[in-house]
């Protein structure tokens, strides 16, 4: 029999719609064995090792969530070294990971299921982060360090998470309490004062390293078509710590993209050991004694994608 496997976030701020649009769904399915993974309070990397571990070759794995659920789901399906498929339904602020798949929440369970029967498969390539020579994490999308990796932290606020979970929250919302955010830490330092990506230094006023694998970053910000390429992504350093700096960088990047140049891969040193926040897709860590981060290609992951 053909197996499915579920993974959710019980703690979502969507859950209820979760609960009726797919979890509901899933329980009168013909044809499928189903197992539901539910996400634990541990980190992204805890969950995908124990989502890889129940994971067998053929399997369709489908998260319902939002972009950092769905990273969560993608390294579990990479990690576990099976011919697994993956699908994605956006029920997040962002979902750019669902919007790169072409398979938004309306398309359901059923959409996902007549997709990967009628072989609307593909291949991707996400970006693979090492940091001090170590895989750190798989990223179809993006990964930032710096300011707007900082920046995710305001999320977990009991306040703002509180106000996400009414579910009446769009991404106004989120985008407002960022802008807020920004302005009340813009003069932070972000980045160590001494940055070089490729042998390339950067002064003091760096906030920011992007990588850029899909077509959007935070739903508002365009990308690129990367994350079809086996060895290619777009990355850039930017200063964004001046607000007329942050607000033509914002235009830009809505407007026509964000300004990166393609690279088959990038080597940031620090000068010395440093604290630093990373964020890929919705899921932050600030890591402590970093010398270098690595970014590349690293990893094939096939999908559902219409």
């Amino acid at each position: 029999m053909k197996r499915l496997v579920l993974l959710y976030n019980p703690r979502s701020s969507k859950q209820a719609a979760i609960e009726t649009e797919v979890l509901d769904q899933v329980r009168g399915l013909a044809g499928w064995m189903v197992g539901k993974y539910a996400v634990a309070e541990e980190s992204l990397e805890h969950n995908a090792a124990k989502l890889a571990k129940i994971i067998n070759d053929d399997d369709l794995v489908i998260v319902a969530g939002g972009d950092g659920t769905a990273a969560m789901a993608a390294n579990g399906v990479i990690l576990s070294g099976k011919k697994a498929t993956l699908g994605v339904l956006g029920f997040g602020n962002f979902n750019d990971m669902a919007r790169m798949l072409g398979t938004p929440r309306e398309f359901g369970v059923a959409g996902i299921i007549e997709a990967f029967e009628a072989g609307q498969t593909k291949m991707i390539y996400p970006l693979e982060v090492l940091v001090n020579g170590k895989h750190w994490r798989y990223a179809p999308c993006y990964m930032t360090m710096g300011l707007f990796a900082e920046s995710t932290r305001v999320f977990d606020e009991p306040k703002v998470r509180g106000k996400l979970k009414t579910g009446k929250k769009s991404v106004i919302f989120s985008l407002w309490t960022l802008a807020k955010w920004y302005l009340k830490n813009r003069k932070k330092e972000f980045l160590p004062v001494e940055i070089t990506v490729n042998g390339k230094k950067f002064d003091g006023r760096a906030t920011d390293y992007m990588a850029i694998n899909g077509p959007t970053v935070a739903k508002m910000m365009k990308g690129g078509q990367w994350y079809e390429e086996k060895d290619k992504f777009g990355s850039g350093v930017f200063g964004l710590g001046k607000f007329f700096r942050m607000v033509k960088f914002g235009l830009k990047s809505v407007g026509g993209g964000v300004p990166v140049t393609e690279t088959k891969a990038d080597e940031i040193r620090f000068g010395q050991l440093s604290s630093v926040e990373i964020h890929a897709e919705g899921e932050y860590q600030r890591l402590e004694e970093v010398s270098r981060v690595e970014v590349k290609k690293g990893a094939e992951l096939r999908v559902v994608r219409l």
